[in-house]
């Protein structure tokens, strides 16, 4: 296998890219790129694994379980093999040696040849990811493949890069004046912890799950993958994959492995807590995140919570550009990213713009009206909403309705191609954010919780000083991974600035063009800053990566 000729170049891009910060990609976002019979194919491939038994020849399987059904309405009928984990774990941990040996280089570049396979089934992966997570297609195709894929390849850079910042070996000579100088020949190895334990997410299984799995196997660490029971197919593919390519570069194929569960079952907390895991990797609730940071103290626990997305409307210099592009942002996948802005707060006096003063009743409703009318159309509205990932989105959808006055209904839209997709448009309510109403009270009001999916708040707030306020303390007690604001005020914008600083909140700016708050670019963007309640690591950098290896030093007299 030809892997330095083949992927060396890339990964000096990727180094380049995280050093610089500028745009780059491998891999390319337009289905066209992929070849012209790409569509097709990767359809029958997703077709063919529908009604199968996903095999994978992994050590310890002591049964099959599956269950998965397409927020779109088909099942998908496929098992998967069930773990016994006394048995899988020891047998994963047993190749460790020779992937240690093998050093961050050639680990880096397996890691590449495994996402350059992966990209050229982004097809195949865009259906799995599409029919286990609701988002559509196109979305399923760009987030799910070449997206997931960079965040993969940014982790595979940063890997390296921490790993190589300490020499393989050093000469060390101490001069003793009048005597023969101290000498010792000393060696540095880059050792893994132990077997890392990835529990995948349902919305974005590949986007992810692709930092912490590729850290982790890039820094000499067996990967075992725990699916979201709902999303397990795009990841049993990615460990389908990484299994072929270890065992044709000469490596033990048990260093990545899959751990599906039966229905019930709750096998990540059987395994977070096993002595073997030492690292885990998690995306979900902050009920569960909680829990793993404070019972696995074996191992370093990574998460990414719920967190209360905040967007803060001073004034702007382009309305018709503000409210086009939060149309787009609260539109998007139904609301179902931990990017997705949740709650606006707009000053109860009303902002200026570029097209007058605006009170906050207009720009509550010309919001409302710029997401209906982006909605409008239903094939529009299928292309960009997708479907509702589980019935708990649902229900909160209904839920809020009850909670203040709607300023924008949710309504249903039918899906041509699967009538049983369910697909809504977010619901707008307005709400009162006037700290009396609720500080000194036992009981918080709805917009300081996080409501997952197509929710959001408009909050009055008495000042744009007391929305500053009402943000602080939102990213300081409830945890964010996006802020938003606009303002035509350079003071304003600097006391922004200074919260989110204080808070480690990742902030942007006025936007009102084709750059969307609950969008980032790998390479470029941090995902969340762990810094605050939402999330307890950033992806991706140096701190993302550093701990999940040791360096181990030999000393050898001279």
């Amino acid at each position: 296998m030809q892997l330095t000729e083949t992927h060396r170049p890339t990964l000096d891009q990727a180094l380049e890219a995280i050093r610089t910060r500028a745009y780059w990609s491998p891999h390319p976002e337009h289905p066209k790129a992929y070849g012209e019979s790409a569509p097709t194919d990767g359809l029958a491939a997703f077709e063919t694994l529908r009604g199968s038994r996903f095999d994978l020849d992994q050590p310890g399987t002591d049964g099959w379980t599956g269950g998965e059904i397409s927020p779109y309405g088909p099942e998908l009928g496929i098992e998967y093999p069930h773990p016994d984990v006394d048995v899988l774990l020891p047998a994963m941990r047993a190749g460790m040696g020779a992937w240690r040996e093998a050093g961050p280089e050639t680990r880096a570049l397996v890691c590449l040849e495994i996402l350059s396979r992966i990209s050229a089934r982004t097809h195949e992966f865009a259906h799995a990811v599409m029919h286990t997570s609701g988002q559509a297609f196109m979305m399923a195709f760009q987030a799910g493949g070449p997206h997931a894929q960079d965040r993969g390849l940014e982790a595979v850079a940063y890997a390296y890069a921490e790993q190589t910042r300490t020499p393989e070996a050093a000469d060390w000579s101490k001069p003793q004046g009048k005597r023969d100088p101290l000498q010792l020949r000393k060696t540095f190895t880059t050792a893994g912890r132990g077997i890392s334990l990835l529990i995948g997410c349902n919305t974005f299984p590949t986007w992810n799950g692709y930092p912490g799995m590729f850290a982790s196997l890039a820094t000499g660490n067996p990967v075992l993958v725990k699916p979201h029971p709902r999303a397990v197919l795009p990841l049993a593919l990615t460990v389908r994959v990484a299994r072929e390519v270890l065992a044709e570069a000469g490596f033990d194929p048990n260093l990545v492995c899959l751990a599906a569960e039966r229905p019930g079952e709750g096998i990540a907390k059987t395994l977070a807590v096993r002595p073997e895991i030492k690292i885990i990797d998690y995306t979900g609730s902050t009920g569960f995140g909680d829990w793993l940071e404070e019972n696995a103290r074996q191992a370093q626990v990574y998460t990414e919570k719920a967190g209360v997305n905040t967007v803060v409307v001073d004034s702007t210099d382009n309305y018709k550009g503000m409210l086009s592009n939060l149309a787009f942002s609260l539109s998007l996948y139904s609301g179902q990213m931990c990017t997705t802005p949740q709650n606006l707060l707009i000053p109860r006096d009303g902002i200026t713009t570029d097209a007058g003063p605006k009170s906050y009743d207009e720009v509550v409703a010309d919001i409302a009206a710029s997401v209906g009318g982006l909605l409008g159309d239903d094939a529009r509205a299928n292309a960009l909403l997708g479907a509702l990932v589980n019935p708990d989105v649902k229900a909160r959808l209904d839920a809020a309705a009850g909670l203040g006055e709607v300023a924008l209904p949710s309504r249903k839209i039918g899906n041509p191609d699967f009538p049983d997709a369910v697909v809504r448009t977010p619901v707008v309510v307005k709400l009162d954010g006037a700290r009396k109403l609720w500080e000194g009270t036992d009981a918080e009001p709805a917009y300081l919780s996080e409501c997952f999916g197509p929710v959001s708040f408009a909050v009055a707030v008495d000042s744009t000083a007391d929305g500053l306020d009402l943000l602080r303390r939102t990213v300081r007690d409830k945890g964010t991974m996006t802020v938003g604001a606009y303002t035509t005020s350079a003071e304003t914008e600097r006391a922004i600035e200074d919260v989110c600083l204080d808070e480690s909140a990742q902030l942007s700016l006025n936007l009102t063009g084709g750059v969307y708050v609950n969008q980032t670019a790998a390479f470029s963007d941090f995902h969340g800053s762990g810094g605050n309640p939402a999330a307890n690591a950033a992806l991706c950098d140096g701190a993302f990566v550093s701990n999940r290896f040791r360096v181990v030093e030999v000393r050898r007299q001279a």
